[in-house]
Parts: C-alpha cells; structure tokens; sequence
C-alpha cells in the first residue's frame, strides 16, 4: 500500500534555517518552524577561537589589553591618566618615542623632560584598570 503523505515528505526538499543561540528565548522562537518543511538549526558565537583571543584573556599578556591607564614617574611618583583602543604595549612605546625625540606630545613625556626624569621600562611606569 502506498502512502502518500510519507512519500511527499522524502521527496520535498526540507530548507535549513540557522539561528544564533541565546538560550530557551532561541528555542521558543524556533518552535514556529517545527511543523513546516524549515529545519532549524544553532550556531553559537561562543567559539573557542573567540574564547583563546578575547583580549582579557589570562593567557594574553596584560599590556596587550587596552582601556583606561595610568603611567607613574619612576623619580617623583606623579602620575598621568590616560585612555587608549590600541594596547598599553603600543600607547607606551608612543610615550617613550615622544621621549626619545623630545616632543613632549603628552602631559606625560613633558613632565619627564621638563624636569629631567628618566623614562624605563613599561613595568615601572604602567598601571591599568580594567573594565568590568
């Protein structure tokens, strides 16, 4: 005996639609398509490659971070506040080229060549906050 309502399902081509998961949200929207020809189907931007790169990952290293910072005198202990999108690695070798070169862009290098202090090394000089 032949049914009909079997073989219309083989041969109709189902569509596959893909939706990012968020959770039971994601999946009461997607109890729509449950008795339609349309296959749902989850992704998730959760990936480990995401996971491995975001920037306040504990394996990256903490001046490669970038937000709000603050570089300190090693002679007199003042200290300059800054904000930056690029790295703290980055902002501070600006810093330090503005040194070398005696421009005094920042408020920063102005104050080590107006009083004739010494820049060193990225650990004696930055501090960083976070973002929460």
């Amino acid at each position: 005996m032949f049914n009909s309502k079997k073989h219309r399902n083989k041969t109709e081509k189902a569509h596959w639609s893909k939706f990012t998961y968020f959770g039971k949200e994601t999946r009461a929207v997607t109890k729509v398509f449950r008795n339609t020809r349309i296959k749902v189907t989850y992704s998730t931007n959760n990936t480990l490659e995401k996971l491995l790169t975001k920037k306040h990952h504990p394996l990256r290293d903490k001046y490669d971070n970038s937000r709000i910072y603050q570089l300190t005198c090693p002679t007199c202990s003042k200290k300059y506040t800054g904000q930056t999108r690029m790295s703290f690695r980055t902002r501070f070798q600006e810093h330090l080229r503005d040194f070398r070169h005696e421009n005094g862009k920042s408020s920063f290098t102005q104050h080590l060549l107006v009083n004739g202090h010494d820049a060193g090394p990225i650990e004696e000089h930055l501090t960083y906050h976070q973002q929460r």
